[in-house]
């Protein structure tokens, strides 16, 4: 029997996740709701870049596709700079008895510790009135940075530190608000933009710092944050504009979770713009970018992801990797019992029934 999803949200993430529902097997959809005017009337393949039409339509207003009666939203709508709508519009969903699987807002990836009481006791109230539950997750904050590393760990005899690193070239990753609003990217090195905002990067990141200790049962006494800002010394374009010369080219931040004044879990993020910018910063392992974690210990690994796709680029080839999280999590989130879910609970999403046969592998007649 086919689970019911509905979905909100086609930007990056979310037009490849609602391909994503549309070509699972296990997965019906029963509607979409977006939030630019010019994508309501549209139908949900064109909205995915499928080519073919399902007969349902885009809407702008939540309520419409919980009518549908889904047993789950797939919920990836902009979180960075809509925190408290995003969280208002799980904890609805979540009354209304409905199961959400998303990639916002990030906080609800491990929120203890992090979310301030009144915001997490709305969405666990919600969630204990609907009988239902929660998943957000991704790539980074995501599986890069909870489910890879916890999977090493358990091989270890001890750890003294777990560093997650995203380290990547920006300039073709096609979301504005993201680069320009949120990063900086472009900007002057007087302004300080949204994410570098005293706090932010431990908010961003807090909880997958805390789900990490959680699952290496250790206790994290405080979390401090650095970072490193570079600018263009000419100016150059990249996938949403120009940076002028004297604007944000490269970014290094480091959000660190402490115990006993011991560095023992660290995030670290190196973002270019241009490969040429940084040499002495960390390198990814292939052209472009990729993901890195590093276990100090016994044994002590360096793991290296390297996303690709055949479509795309790294930055795209990431983007896939959340939405393909998101989509292949739905049936055991459905499956879960109700309240806020993390990786800590749901360690083995598979990608059950999305395997296939390539072409070329087949027989013939």
């Amino acid at each position: 029997m086919s689970v019911r999803v509905a979905h909100v949200g086609t930007g990056n993430v979310g037009r490849l996740a609602l391909a994503g529902i549309l070509t699972h097997p296990e997965l019906e959809l029963t509607g979409v709701c977006v939030s630019t005017e010019h994508k309501v009337g549209k139908d949900a393949a064109e909205l995915a870049g499928l080519d073919t039409d399902t007969g349902i339509v885009a809407v702008g207003d939540l309520d419409e596709v919980l009518a549908t009666r889904p047993d789950c939203v797939v919920y990836c709508a902009m979180g960075d700079t809509r925190l408290h709508e995003a969280i208002d519009d799980c904890r609805r969903i979540l009354a209304a008895g409905v199961d959400v699987v998303g990639s916002a807002p990030g906080l609800l990836q491990y929120p203890w510790g992090v979310l301030p009481k009144k915001y997490l006791a709305g969405i666990e109230e919600a969630a204990a009135q609907g009988n239902a539950s929660l998943f957000i997750t991704g790539v980074d904050p995501g599986f890069a940075n909870d489910l890879i590393p916890l999977a090493f760990a358990s091989t270890c005899q001890r750890i003294e530190q777990v560093r997650c690193m995203e380290i990547a070239d920006y300039a073709t990753y096609d979301g504005s608000t993201v680069m320009f609003d949120v990063m900086g990217f472009g900007k002057s090195l007087d302004e300080v933009p949204m994410l570098l905002q005293p706090g932010v990067l431990s908010i961003a990141w807090g909880p997958a710092i805390r789900q990490l200790a959680a699952g290496l049962g250790i206790t994290i006494d405080e979390i401090t944050e650095t970072y490193e800002r570079v600018p263009a010394d000419e100016p150059f374009d990249i996938a949403v504009g120009t940076v002028p010369r004297g604007g944000l080219a490269a970014l290094r931040f480091e959000v660190i979770g402490l115990v006993g004044g011991h560095p023992a879990i660290v995030i670290e993020h190196v973002t270019r713009l241009r490969d040429d910018l940084c040499p002495d910063w960390p390198r990814p392992a292939q052209p472009g970018g990729s993901y890195r974690v590093e276990i100090t210990g016994e044994p002590s690994y360096a793991v290296d992801i390297c996303p690709t796709s055949l479509v795309g680029d790294h930055n795209h080839a990431a983007i896939v990797a959340a939405a393909g999280r998101i989509v292949n999590a739905v049936p055991a989130v459905v499956a879960a019992a109700p309240g806020i879910r993390t990786t800590l609970d749901l360690p083995f999403i598979t990608g059950k029934g999305v395997f296939t046969v390539p072409a070329a592998s087949r027989p013939i007649g």
